[in-house]
C-alpha cells in the first residue's frame, strides 16, 4: 500500500475552547428575543420563525442529498464529508420537526388562505384538499416521516458499518439512497410550495421546487466546505482530506451557484413574458421600495460575485477566499428566504421590515444554537469519518496493490 503524493504539513490546530459556550449563548439570547417578539406581534414572529426554519431546513435537506449522492455514485472523494453530512441530515428529525411546531400552531396567522373558503376562491379550490388545515398538518407529517426514515436508516447503517464492515451495510445504504432520491425529489418539490410559496397562494410556479432544491445544495456545500476545513485543521479528518477534495467541493459550490441562478432566472423569465396578472403580481410586490435593493443584492451577491470568484481553479482550494465566500453564502441564503417569505405579509409589502430584524436574528440564533449543540453532540459521540467505507483508501490517497484488495468489498448489486 503506497501513498504517491505525501500531504504537506498542516498549520497548528485552532484554539476553539472559547467557542464551546456559543451554542448555549445563542439559545439564551435568541430565545429571549423570540419570546419578546411573540408577545409583541404574533404575525411578525410567525414570519420570522418560518424564515429561520426554512434557512436551516435547506442546510439539513442539502446534507441529506449529498449523503445519498455519495452512495449512488460510489464516490471515494466524498468519504471524508459523509459522516458530518449524515449528522446534519439527522437534524431533520426530531429537531427540525419540533422547531416546526410553532409554524403549525401559528399557521392561521401566517397563511391567509386558512381563513378563506375554497368554495369562494378559484385559486384555493384548485388546491383542495392540500390547502386546508388538516391537509397542511397531514402533508407536513408525511414530509418529516419520509425525511426521518431516510436520515435514520442511512446513518444507522453507516454506524453499523463502522462496527462490522459488512458488505450488507453498503448495499443497504445504496438501496435506501435509491428509493430515497425519488422520495427526496417529491418532498423537496411539495414542501416549499406548501410552506413558503403558499404564503401567496394565488401565485403559481412550475419550477419553484427545483429552485428550492438548488438553494439546499448551495447551502449544504458551503457548510460542508467550512466544516471540512476546520476538521482537517484539528487533525480529525487530516487522514482523509486533501486538496483535491476541497477542489471538488468548490466545483460543486460553483455548480449549485449556476443551477440556482438558472432556476431563478427561468422562473422570472417565463412569468414576466407570460404577463399573466395572477403570476406577475408576486414580482411586482418585490420590485418596490427597499425590496428592489434586496433584488439587486441577490442578483449580484447570490450569483455574480460567487460566479466570478469561483471561476479560477486555484481559488477553490484557497481558504482565504473560500471561507468568507461560504459565510457570504449563509447571508445570501437568508436574504433569499426573506425575499420569498416576508413580502407576503401586508405589513411588509412597503419594504424590508428592518424594525423586526432583531426578531429575525433571535429566531435564527435560537435555532442555530440548538441545532449546532445537537450536531456537536452527535459528532463527538461517533468516529469523525466512516471507518470501514469500501472507498476509504481512495479518500486517504492510498493505492492498493491487486493482492491487497480485501475479499469483502461489496458487489455492485442492489439491496438484499
Amino acid at each position: 500500500m503506497t501513498s504517491p503524493h505525501p500531504a504537506p504539513p498542516l498549520p497548528p490546530p485552532l484554539d476553539l475552547s472559547g467557542w464551546r459556550k456559543v451554542p448555549a449563548a445563542l439559545m439564551v439570547v435568541g430565545g429571549l428575543l423570540s419570546v419578546v417578539g411573540l408577545l409583541a406581534s404574533p404575525r411578525e414572529f410567525g414570519d420570522s420563525w418560518l424564515l429561520a426554519f426554512m434557512l436551516y431546513l435547506t442546510l439539513a435537506l442539502g446534507a441529506l442529498f449529498l449523503t445519498m449522492v455519495h452512495h449512488l455514485t460510489d464516490a471515494g472523494w466524498s468519504v471524508a464529508t459523509r459522516r458530518f453530512c449524515e449528522h446534519l441530515g439527522a437534524l431533520l428529525f426530531p429537531w427540525l420537526a419540533i422547531l416546526f411546531i410553532p409554524v403549525l400552531l401559528l399557521a392561521p396567522k401566517i397563511y391567509a388562505w386558512l381563513a378563506l373558503s375554497p368554495h369562494d376562491d378559484r385559486a384555493l379550490s384548485a388546491k383542495w384538499p392540500l390547502f386546508t388545515l388538516p391537509g397542511f398538518w397531514a402533508a407536513s407529517a408525511i414530509f418529516f416521516a419520509i425525511w426521518w426514515l431516510l436520515s435514520w436508516r442511512l446513518r444507522s447503517w453507516s454506524l453499523k458499518q463502522d462496527e462490522t464492515g459488512e458488505p450488507l451495510c453498503t448495499r443497504k445504504m445504496r438501496f435506501h439512497s435509491g428509493w430515497g432520491i425519488l422520495a427526496f425529489a417529491a418532498t423537496v418539490t411539495v414542501a416549499p410550495i406548501l410552506w413558503m410559496k403558499s404564503l401567496q397562494y394565488q401565485w403559481s410556479s412550475t419550477i419553484y421546487g427545483l429552485y428550492f432544491f438548488a438553494c439546499c445544495g448551495w447551502m449544504a456545500v458551503a457548510t460542508a466546505y467550512v466544516l471540512a476545513m476546520i476538521l482537517q485543521r484539528q487533525r480529525l479528518l487530516s487522514d482523509v482530506l486533501h486538496d483535491n477534495q476541497f477542489y471538488f467541493l468548490g466545483v460543486l459550490f460553483f455548480a449549485f451557484t449556476l443551477l440556482q441562478a438558472y432556476f431563478e432566472f427561468a422562473q422570472y423569465f417565463v412569468i414576466w413574458n407570460g404577463n399573466v396578472p395572477d403570476e406577475t403580481f408576486w414580482y411586482l410586490i418585490r420590485e418596490h421600495a427597499s425590496w428592489w435593493w434586496v433584488c439587486m443584492l441577490l442578483i449580484f451577491g447570490h450569483f455574480f460575485a460567487p460566479f466570478i470568484l469561483l471561476l479560477p481553479a486555484g481559488v477553490k482550494m484557497n481558504f482565504k477566499i473560500m471561507l468568507p465566500l461560504c459565510a457570504w453564502a449563509w447571508l445570501m441564503n437568508f436574504a433569499d428566504m426573506a425575499f420569498n417569505i416576508l413580502p407576503a405579509s401586508p405589513l411588509n409589502q412597503g419594504g424590508y421590515p428592518f424594525l423586526w430584524l432583531w426578531l429575525q436574528f433571535g429566531c435564527v440564533a435560537f435555532m442555530g444554537g440548538l441545532l449546532s449543540r445537537v450536531f456537536l453532540k452527535n459528532f463527538i459521540a461517533h468516529a469523525p469519518y466512516p471507518q470501514r467505507d469500501p472507498r476509504l483508501h481512495e479518500a486517504m490517497g492510498l493505492r492498493l496493490e491487486p493482492e491487497e484488495f480485501p475479499d469483502t468489498l461489496p458487489s455492485e448489486g442492489g439491496a438484499e
